[in-house]
């Protein structure tokens, strides 16, 4: 049994964009779902599609490179573990990179990226940090 299955997503596909696959697959969950389409929304991977399987549904990430094949995502870290959970409000919410990654946040009005967060006046806890 998995007891994170948000680092097991985030260690593939950390493990995916070192090697330069063009997509990786996880196990289905709406939570995964929800941190892809951030991701989406901020141009770190293409798309992504639930692709109907058994046992489990899977999730299909397409990983984005650019033009010379440098990679988008360089770094990604989950930030609040099972065991230590990482609250902040909107306005401690500090910038990655001097802005030029994201936090993905939970909120109480869905997940959102800290830009996001922050112009909706949101704070919650902060899962991953990408950049």
């Amino acid at each position: 049994m998995m007891t994170d299955p948000i680092a097991d997503m985030l260690t593939r596909i950390r493990n995916s964009v070192r090697v330069e696959k063009q997509y990786v697959d996880l196990p289905f969950s709406n939570l995964k779902k929800n941190i892809a389409e951030v991701m989406k929304r901020e141009g770190y991977i293409w798309d992504y599609q639930i692709i109907e399987a058994q046992p489990v549904n899977v999730i299909r990430i397409q990983l984005k490179y650019g033009p010379n094949g440098e990679r988008v995502i360089r770094h990604i870290k989950r930030v609040s573990k099972p065991g230590c959970r990482v609250y902040s409000s909107a306005e401690d919410l500090k910038p990655v990179l001097n802005g030029l990654g994201i936090s993905v946040v939970s909120t109480s009005q869905g997940l959102m990226s800290d830009r996001e967060a922050k112009a909706k006046k949101n704070g919650g806890e902060i899962i991953c940090e990408i950049w």
